[in-house]
């Protein structure tokens, strides 16, 4: 049985119109019952990459990519889920995250979006993973992102939370309403040195804050956190962080050989695949309105809202919504192809 055949048997699921989808998850949070298994490292490109893999090795490839300051933990329920539906699910730490590390120490410690997104392609072809959904929130949203839009063939679906979030350097430079700029006050504060030895020193401390304000109604226990941040002692962690932010505003240079993919996203290609996006009802991070965002999906497209409090960190938050939406993109995906 094809791994979109037993999504549907497993999850006996109707696919859902455009219209909100209401989730009763709540926003407690306690350790999962089941814990991933040892991570695994793959050369990848210019990284080392550990990640997890759990399900059926010759299932349906699912890739889950986080955001920051989170790591492979927010997916921990989300891959017991795809993995009891027969999925073959990859959980990779991005650069500067858990045990991913540079190959070399001449490598520039770049963090413009388009290396994320190479990073996945190098991990695909490294594990022989030739499609895959592509599922992510925050920093892997977008990277999930980008993938879909400028390798479309080596995505069969698409669960982006927050929607569309391909930018460019250009964008970045537009000034925004006060209580807009305010949302992205820890970007200003990356810019200066001050805020690099700021978050250096006190990462910990630094992603707690975001993890509170980005999700108002997540009671996250000490444990859950500490869980995940042990994956910010990378020794590039600090330079990727500040690199990402420093870029977005158009103070720290890319790479030239990585202009051609930059000038396609400027363009703010289409996304053609299948795709769900996602929203929670409390995410206090700032994010796009999907009214916004909706016409750059071309393909079978959805959009959900999860209810009950859900914030940023939507798949830990609502695992069981994250995952329902990668078992319905896989059915759009499978009712494409007949």
């Amino acid at each position: 049985m094809s791994g979109a055949a037993t999504a549907i048997a497993f999850a006996n699921i109707a696919l859902e119109s455009d219209a909100a989808v209401q989730s009763k998850a709540k926003p407690e949070a306690t350790i999962a019952s089941e814990n991933f298994p040892p991570v695994k490292q793959v050369r990848a490109g210019v990284l080392d990459i550990g990640y997890v893999e759990v399900g059926p090795a010759d299932g349906s490839a699912v890739v889950l990519l986080h955001g920051w300051p989170y790591d492979i933990h927010s997916f921990v329920e989300v891959a017991d889920i795809l993995a009891k539906a027969k999925y073959r699910v990859v959980i990779p730490y991005l650069r500067g995250y858990g045990t991913t590390r540079f190959l070399s120490g001449d490598t520039v410690r770049n963090a413009q979006p388009t290396t994320f997104a190479l990073d996945v392609i190098a991990l695909m072809d490294a594990l022989q993973i030739k499609q895959a959904i592509l599922g992510g929130f925050d920093w892997g949203a977008r990277t999930a992102d980008i993938v879909a839009a400028l390798w479309p063939e080596r995505c069969t679906g698409l669960v982006s939370v927050s929607g569309y979030l391909i930018g460019n350097q250009k964008a970045g430079h537009a000034p925004l309403p006060p209580k807009a700029e305010l949302q992205w006050w820890y970007q200003f504060y990356f810019a200066t040195d001050r805020g690099r030895d700021g978050y250096d020193r006190y990462r910990h401390d630094f992603a707690k804050l975001i993890w509170q304000t980005a999700s108002p109604g997540w009671r996250f226990s000490d444990e859950i956190f500490e869980r995940s941040a042990k994956s910010f002692d990378n020794p590039d962690h600090t330079s990727i962080v500040i690199h990402n932010y420093r870029w977005r505003l158009g103070i720290a240079p890319g790479e030239p050989k990585y202009d051609e993919f930059e000038q396609k996203l400027a363009s703010a290609p289409s996304i053609t695949v299948p795709t769900i996006t996602l929203e929670g009802d409390a995410n206090g991070a700032a994010h796009p309105d999907s009214k916004d965002y909706a016409k750059k999906f071309t393909g079978k497209y959805s959009h959900r809202v999860v209810g009950g409090g859900v914030g940023h960190n939507l798949p830990q938050e609502a695992p069981e919504a994250f995952a329902r939406a990668i078992l319905d993109v896989a059915s759009l995906y499978a009712a494409k192809r007949r």
